[in-house]
C-alpha cells in the first residue's frame, strides 16, 4: 500500500488554540486582586519628588506593601537574589528582613524608582496587569498541551471509542499493570512515571 504523504499533511490544521489559549485572563486577574491595595498605596509613589524618603515612610506604615515588589521586575519569586561588587544579597519580600534603607537601595539600583519617580507607569494596577499577561504566556505550553489531548481524544471519540471502556485517557502506571496484568515496574522510575 502505498502511502499519500501530501494528502496527509494537507488534513492538518493551522492552529489548534482556542480563543482562551493565549492569556488565562481569569488568573490574571486574580493575581492582580490579590494585590490591589498594595499597589494602589505604592501608587502614591508615582511622580514623587523625593521618592527615596517617601518610599521609606510608606514602607514604614505600611510594611505589606513590600511582596509587590518582585512582581514589579516580573518575578514571581517572593525572593530575590542580587550580586554586586559587595557580594551577594538575598532580598525576602514576604517578610522584611533588611532594613528599609536596604529595600529603599534594591528598588534604587533595580530601576523601579526611575519607573515611579520619572512617571514612566501612570497606574501599578495596569502596570502589573501587563506584567502578568507578559508572565502568563509562558502558560501557553501547558494549554497547548491540554489542547491536543482534547483535539485527539475528540478524534478517538469521534472513531466510536468510549472513554474509560476501550480507551483511556490518563492511567497511572499501577492502574494499567492491575488492568492488563503487565508489569511496568524497570521502565517506572520506582512508581514515579
Amino acid at each position: 500500500m502505498k502511502r499519500d504523504f501530501a494528502n496527509w499533511l494537507a488534513t492538518f490544521r493551522d492552529s489548534i488554540a482556542t480563543y482562551s489559549y493565549y492569556v488565562d485572563f481569569e488568573k490574571v486577574y486574580g493575581n492582580v486582586d490579590n494585590i490591589k491595595i498594595e499597589l494602589n498605596i505604592l501608587n502614591s509613589l508615582i511622580g514623587s519628588k523625593n521618592i527615596k524618603n517617601d518610599f521609606e515612610k510608606l514602607l514604614e506604615k505600611y510594611p505589606e506593601t513590600l511582596k509587590c515588589i518582585p512582581i514589579l521586575l516580573a518575578v514571581r519569586n517572593s525572593e530575590i537574589c542580587v550580586s554586586d561588587e559587595s557580594g551577594t544579597t538575598q532580598f525576602d519580600f514576604t517578610t522584611q528582613i533588611h532594613s528599609i534603607s536596604d529595600y529603599a537601595m534594591f528598588m534604587e539600583k533595580s530601576g523601579l524608582f526611575d519607573l515611579l519617580q520619572n512617571h514612566l507607569v501612570g497606574n501599578l494596577l495596569d502596570y502589573v496587569t501587563g506584567v502578568e499577561t507578559g508572565l502568563d504566556s509562558n502558560g501557553r505550553k501547558n494549554r497547548g498541551g491540554h489542547l491536543m489531548e482534547d483535539l485527539v481524544e475528540s478524534f478517538i471519540k469521534k472513531a466510536g471509542f468510549i472513554k474509560d471502556k476501550n480507551y483511556f485517557k490518563e492511567m497511572y502506571i499501577h492502574e494499567i499493570s492491575e488492568k492488563w496484568g503487565i508489569d511496568l515496574s524497570a521502565i517506572s522510575n520506582q512508581g514515579k512515571m
